[in-house]
C-alpha cells in the first residue's frame, strides 16, 4: 500500500516505518528533519503536519495516511491544529484512510471514568493526555475513514513479539493490573488495522 506517514522520526513513529517497510508497504516519511530518518527505501520529505497545504501536497497519490505526531510537551495544543490541518489537507488530496497514534489517558479504566482523570494519572503528562482526548471529537465529526489506535499506559521502546491483546475504549491490563506494551509491538497493530480495517470510525487499544 502506498502511505504518508507523519511524526515519522519519534519514539514510536519510527517504529511505525519500520513495520511498513518489513511488510513491504511504500512509504513517504513527512518530518521536520529528513536527516533524522535513515530507513532504507523511504521517500523522506521534509512536511509540516500543522500546515494543510503541505498536508495535500505531501499526501498526493497515497491510500492511506498515518500520524504519528507528537508535540513537545510545551507545546500539547499543537496536537489539535495538527489535527485540524491533516483533515483539511488529506481532503484536499483526496484521502480518506487516516490512522492516528493516540493517547491512553481517554480509555476507561470504570464506566464513565477515564484513565487521565484518575487521582494517580501523573500530573505532567495530563496536558498532552488532555489534548489528545480532544482529537477524538474532532475525528468523529470528519467524514474520513478513520481509526484512532490508543497505547497501553505504558509503552516504551522493546521487543516486537506480535502477541498482545486488542480492546476498545477500556484500558487493557494483564492478571496484574499493569497496562504496557512495546513500541514494536504498537506499531505490529497499527499496521494491521492499514491492512484489515476492522476498526473503522473507532478507538481501539492494544496491550498485552
Amino acid at each position: 500500500m502506498n502511505v504518508v506517514l507523519y511524526g515519522a522520526s519519534g519514539m514510536i513513529g519510527s517504529r511505525i516505518l519500520q513495520e511498513l517497510v518489513r511488510r513491504g508497504h511504500q512509504v513517504t516519511a513527512v518530518v521536520r528533519n529528513p536527516e533524522k530518518v535513515t530507513e532504507a527505501a523511504v521517500k523522506v520529505v521534509k512536511g509540516d503536519v500543522t500546515d494543510a497545504a503541505s498536508v495535500a501536497a505531501t499526501a498526493q497519490g497515497v491510500e492511506a495516511a498515518i500520524s504519528a505526531y507528537a508535540p513537545p510537551h510545551t507545546e500539547v495544543q499543537t496536537l489539535l491544529t495538527a489535527m485540524q490541518s491533516l483533515l483539511a489537507g488529506l481532503a484536499t488530496a483526496g484521502v480518506q484512510r487516516l490512522i492516528v497514534v493516540g493517547g491512553a489517558g481517554s480509555l476507561e479504566v470504570a464506566p464513565g471514568v477515564q484513565l487521565v482523570d484518575t487521582p494517580q494519572f501523573p500530573e505532567a503528562w495530563k496536558g498532552i493526555a488532555l489534548a489528545h482526548r480532544d482529537v477524538l471529537p474532532i475525528l468523529k465529526a470528519s467524514s474520513l475513514e478513520w481509526s484512532y489506535l490508543s497505547p497501553a499506559a505504558f509503552i516504551q521502546p522493546g521487543e516486537r513479539t506480535g502477541r498482545f491483546r486488542l480492546g476498545g475504549t477500556q484500558l487493557v491490563t494483564d492478571a496484574k493490573g499493569e497496562s504496557r506494551i512495546s513500541a514494536e509491538d504498537f506499531a505490529v497493530a497499527l499496521v494491521d488495522e492499514l491492512e484489515g480495517s476492522k476498526h473503522l470510525r473507532r478507538q481501539f487499544t492494544a496491550a498485552y
